[in-house]
């Protein structure tokens, strides 16, 4: 029988052994410090809005109308629980794009949102002269967080669950990669087989103890409320007022206003105030005062309404504004913290997902965007997080440009070539923590239509085809692997066959048990036992996580990504100028996943022979030392940069697929048309649930769309036939080579329906409102028969 327990006595705590105990786990022990509630939830605004930006956030968010109705039902307690509606305002026609995606979204989930004129908002007492529209969500509601943590914890206790106050967990016990147990503030030890820290603004520190990096920082975030307003609306909707900051919302004939502040006060839980239970701050005028004023703009009536109360309490916030959920690199230790203020809300859907994972051993969906796998621990640091608050917290209500980039917290990592990329122009971005050139030339304005940056990224494609193209590929990750029986070892778990000959490469995928696509990865054979991984940049650690459970203990693993930089070279012109370090070979002869050893200026590199833009090239990974003399050697013979806006739509219009947007855990790659990747002919882990795919059928399929006119694609644009709505796009660009507009969308399908049947069906994309008819493509948009590629 697992022993379980959960740090941490506030919503998520206590949710997750709510649901855990709906699952059956026998022994489930809460440990809070000091009392239920005492950390953050019970100052929460109680605000409840179902509806997020992506299918699988909403699908998260939307489980507390489901949860909290039948926990009252369950337990007794009332909740507090009650649909209000709730308008989300817009003063600029930017943000009514950011709406309208929003609402098509909301309407495929079983929500009923709609965008309306400003003046259809029925509240008089607010002045919306200024706004050009509104998205109004019925569904919004209020609960009241110390009632329903409340009914969490009867529903938790009546399941069996054990909840101890006053006790205060010191540090995590960790044997080799496995969590055991917690040692007490007190001396005491108690074991157990899996670990939650669910502890709020305390969780970073405490995740350290285990050696684990948690990008979170605890802030200081402010309300007030008013006093009691004659005649106010009674349910009050929820008011959002996004391009001020502010929120309001009823409460028992008062209204609470509150706001994501720009430049946040960090707050330090373990100074102190740190261990003080139902702590309240200092009032803040001056830090509360815009949104005060704000507040005053939108009801003016409120200058004659006193102020009951003003609430500053520590809330805690991440680097990139989504919470950390999941397994952490520690077997057995989960985390569900870092809930950027909507912990009380996200509590069922979250609690629920997370009791899932820990008793099947899996997540119960797609929870990429949440997991906390996805932690760069450099994130961690405080500093980082300190400068990161300047905008996270803002960042909740700002306005979710296309391709926003943040300014606070940057040049996180930087790869030995980044000087050389900067004298050529860049226009720098961060991907995964990397500053890596976006394009190269002027800096443009975001848009949510036409991306000024589009002429540069065309450009910087068109030189490849009689040219060739420097493409900085340093920040994928790059895993060593070496042992006795490596070879066996990866064959066992990847579906392409690795006993190949030295000096090969080869496209892979990894499985899950359940066919899902668990790894996309490129594979090479250094040495007898030793292999070589390229993945893709955001995975770092989730990929060594997951090779170090699957493999033998036998099997080593050296993370290299930052020992060498990755340069791709691609283009007609590529092959010419490779012969500048190996005049012999015939560069341009060479098969798709050939690797050549080089020796330049007396340092070992290799070349590989791959490509992800679909022209001739090689990536050429070389030690941080040189990497900068081969860019200018390669430059001054005419290569120039290619910018990862360009490479991202090359790689669509060449029908490449991207783990973390068209591939998931939850994507098998007979779904996805990745089969040619298979060899049926050995064992791999997933091949019994994929031949059972096979016989009954795909009830999905992953296809490529031509769209028509000139929307920007983005990602999770629901798709229809026929008026019924059968998918949702993974990914989109515009081609830089083709000039079309594209996108990658899962298709729900018939069983026995084959691609060209697929490929015969129409659809439409609606985009921010507008349908778009959609053209599946049977084959790549861009050289289909691949000639540029085999040069």
């Amino acid at each position: 029988m697992r022993r379980v327990l959960i740090i941490g006595g506030g919503a998520i705590g206590l949710s997750v052994a709510y649901h855990l105990a709906k699952r059956g786990a026998a022994d489930v022990t809460l440990l809070e410090r000091n009392r239920l509630t005492s950390g953050t939830s019970w100052h929460a605004a109680g605000i409840v809005g179902p509806l997020r930006a992506t299918p699988n956030m909403t699908a998260l968010a939307s489980a507390a109308l489901e949860v909290f109705p039948e926990l009252e039902a369950e337990t007794g307690m009332a909740t507090g629980y009650r649909r209000t509606g709730g308008y989300w305002l817009a003063r600029v026609p930017e943000r009514l794009d950011e709406l309208h995606r929003i609402a098509d979204l909301g309407r495929t989930q079983g929500l009923t949102p709609s965008v309306i004129a400003a003046e259809e908002v029925g509240l008089p007492m607010l002045d919306l002269s200024q706004h050009v529209g509104a998205l109004h969500v019925p569904e919004d509601a209020n609960v009241n967080p110390v009632d329903l943590c409340m009914a969490y914890a009867r529903g938790a206790k009546n399941r069996g669950v054990t909840l101890r106050e006053g006790v205060e967990v010191a540090r995590l016990l960790v044997e080799g990669h496995r969590v055991t147990g917690v040692a007490l503030a007190d001396g005491r030890e108690m074991q157990a087989d899996q670990v939650v820290i669910a502890t709020g603004a305390w969780s970073r520190e405490l995740a350290a103890t285990a050696g684990v990096a948690l990008p979170l920082q605890a802030v200081e975030h402010m309300y007030v409320v008013t006093e009691i307003i004659p005649d106010l609306p009674d349910p009050f909707p929820v008011i959002r007022d996004l391009d001020r900051g502010i929120y309001l919302k009823g409460d028992a004939g008062k209204l609470v206003i509150g706001g994501f502040e720009p430049k946040a006060k960090c707050w330090d839980p373990y100074g102190p105030e740190g261990n003080r239970a139902f702590l309240e701050m200092a009032e803040d005028w001056e830090q509360f005062s815009p949104f005060m004023e704000a507040a005053l703009d939108l009801c003016p009536g409120l200058a004659a309404t006193g102020i009951q109360h003003f609430m500053n309490g520590p809330e805690s916030f991440t680097a990139d504004t989504r919470p950390l959920v999941g397994e952490t690199s520690v077997d057995g230790l989960f985390v569900a913290a870092g809930m950027n203020s909507v912990g009380i809300m996200s509590s069922a859907g979250i609690g629920r997902a997370l009791a899932d994972w820990m008793v099947d051993g899996h997540p119960p969906m797609n929870m990429w965007e949440v997991d906390v796998a996805r932690v760069d621990p450099a994130r961690a640091a405080p500093a980082h997080m300190a400068a990161r608050m300047d905008e996270a917290v803002a960042d909740l209500f700002a306005l979710h440009w296309p391709y926003k980039q943040p300014k606070a917290g940057r040049d996180l990592r930087r790869s030995a070539l980044h000087d050389c990329w900067a004298k050529a122009g860049a226009q720098f971005g961060q991907t995964a923590g990397w500053e890596r050139g976006l394009w190269y030339g002027a800096a443009q304005p975001y848009s949510v239509g036409a991306q000024p940056w589009w002429p540069a990224a065309e450009s910087e494609a068109a030189q490849m085809a009689q040219g060739a193209a420097l493409i900085d590929l340093s920040p994928f990750t790059k895993i060593d692997l070496r042992g006795p029986n490596v070879a066996q070892a990866l064959n066992d778990l990847c579906t392409a066959q690795m006993d190949v000959p030295l000096g090969r490469a080869i496209y892979s995928q990894i499985l899950n048990p359940r066919g899902g696509i668990e790894m996309d990865v490129t594979v090479s054979r250094l040495a007898e036992d030793h292999f070589h991984i390229t993945s893709g940049a955001a995975t770092r650690a989730r990929d060594l996580a997951y090779l170090r459970r699957a493999l033998p203990s036998a099997v080593t693993l050296t993370d290299r990504t930052e020992a060498y930089c990755t340069l791709g070279v691609m283009g007609a012109g590529a092959a010419h100028m490779l012969r500048a370090w190996d005049a012999d070979t015939a560069w341009a002869a060479a098969p798709l996943g050939e690797l050549r050893d080089l020796l330049i200026d007396g340092h070992r590199a290799r070349a590989t022979r791959i490509s992800f833009v679909g022209e001739y090239g090689w990536e050429l990974t070389l030690p941080n030392s040189i990497a900068p003399r081969v860019f200018d050697r390669l430059y001054t013979a005419g290569a120039r940069p290619l910018g990862h806006f360009a490479l991202d739509g090359c790689r669509i219009e060449k029908g490449f697929k991207h783990w973390g947007h068209d591939l998931s855990p939850a994507i098998t790659p007979l779904e996805a048309g990745l089969g040619f990747t298979i060899d049926w002919r050995k064992s791999f882990t997933g091949k019994e649930a994929l031949a059972a795919q096979q016989s009954q059928g795909l009830r999905r399929r992953l296809l490529l769309l031509q769209v028509t006119g000139a929307p920007l694609l983005l990602h999770d644009e629901p798709v229809f036939e026929a008026g019924r709505h059968v998918g949702f796009t993974t990914s989109g660009a515009r081609g830089p080579r083709t000039g079309l507009n594209l996108c990658f969308a899962l298709i729900d399908t018939e069983p026995g329906e084959t691609l060209d049947d697929s490929c015969a069906r129409n659809f439409t994309v609606r985009i921010a409102g507008q349908d778009h008819a959609a053209t599946p493509l049977r084959r790549p948009a861009f050289d289909p028969t691949h000639e540029r590629m085999r040069a």
